[in-house]
């Protein structure tokens, strides 16, 4: 995909505008009010509160095609995990909408981080058990949800580094970070080599601005926004505990503690980290540079350690 094939604009104004008579004509209502929820690489998603009491959220995807991904991602995910997550109620033109997770993202608000240790240490066993449902999950092969079409992780795992290389020698992208990308390319086969287990069904964008709490209690309250979500290496799904605030959070430590994990699965979740967000970047056209910055300078540190 070429960096602006089946790139739609999103306008913030223009769809507070529209959404109120597209949901219309999924419900036969028109919402009291519709807030803006926030936005990331690849749309915008809004709360449309309805006067009997209802809310559901819209998402405009920035990506043509996306929101019926999403769509069969949520269901097929929100089958296998205790959970909730959004239920898709339609897709229409670049738009889905799906029920609303009740609570705050863990990125964004606050009053997370001052929680006592206690209560972080059980969040992160409440989000690690939802994932393990998730994990416990085997596939026939490796590859896209709908469409598995890989014996190997390591095979298919190659055509999303070569789509990386590929954009990454045409678009503006800053030295130092192609060369790392470049680097780790080179060790391909040594970061990757060993066996990734069978075919797992993973999340791919679990972030910390992905998993919803309540903002009183921190009892985990969701899951939302699956991007990416491969039958893959269980592994793949780790990489956002490292980085933006997951840390703060114990959770990638109390995910090693549960599960068996390979001997270079730092260097791996630092490598998919770097690939991530070169691929997001690549995709939508949209950059958030300390997100590259960061995560250039871990999968550095990693190998370094292991070569």
């Amino acid at each position: 995909m070429s960096e602006n094939e089946n790139r739609l604009p999103l306008d913030r104004n223009a769809l507070l505008q529209s959404l109120p008579e597209d949901a219309e004509r999924y419900f036969g209502k028109r919402p009291k009010t519709l807030k803006y929820l926030g936005g990331g690489s690849f749309g915008k998603a809004f709360r449309l509160d309805y006067p009997d009491g209802e809310r559901i959220v819209v998402k405009a995807y920035r990506v043509e095609g996306m929101n019926e991904t999403e769509a069969f991602q949520l269901r097929l995910l929100g089958e296998h995990t205790r959970v909730p997550m959004p239920k898709p109620l339609f897709t229409e033109k670049n738009l889905l909408g799906m029920s609303y997770i009740e609570g705050r993202d863990v990125l964004t608000e606050p009053r997370f981080l001052a929680k006592p240790r206690a209560a972080r240490e059980r969040f992160a066993r409440e989000v690690v058990t939802g994932m393990l449902d998730w994990h416990e999950v085997s596939g026939t092969a490796f590859g896209h949800l709908q469409n598995p079409q890989y014996s190997t992780w390591q095979a298919f795992y190659r055509t999303v580094v070569d789509e990386v290389l590929e954009g990454v020698a045409r678009v503006p992208f800053s030295e130092r970070q192609r060369e790392t990308l470049e680097l780790a390319s080179v060790r391909f086969d040594d970061i990757l080599s060993e066996d990734a287990g069978p075919p797992t069904l993973i999340h791919g964008d679990l972030n910390v601005m992905n998993i919803m709490a309540d903002p009183k209690t921190f009892r985990l309250t969701g899951f939302i926004d699956p991007f990416n979500s491969f039958w893959a290496d269980k592994e793949y799904d780790l990489f956002h505990f490292r980085h933006l605030m997951g840390w703060r959070y114990g959770l990638y430590e109390e995910y090693k503690r549960r599960a068996k994990l390979s001997r270079r699965v730092d260097l791996k979740t630092a490598y998919y980290m770097a690939v991530n967000e070169a691929l997001a970047y690549l995709r939508a056209g949209v950059k958030f540079e300390l997100n590259h910055i960061l995560a250039d300078r871990r999968l550095r540190a990693e190998m370094k350690k292991a070569f």
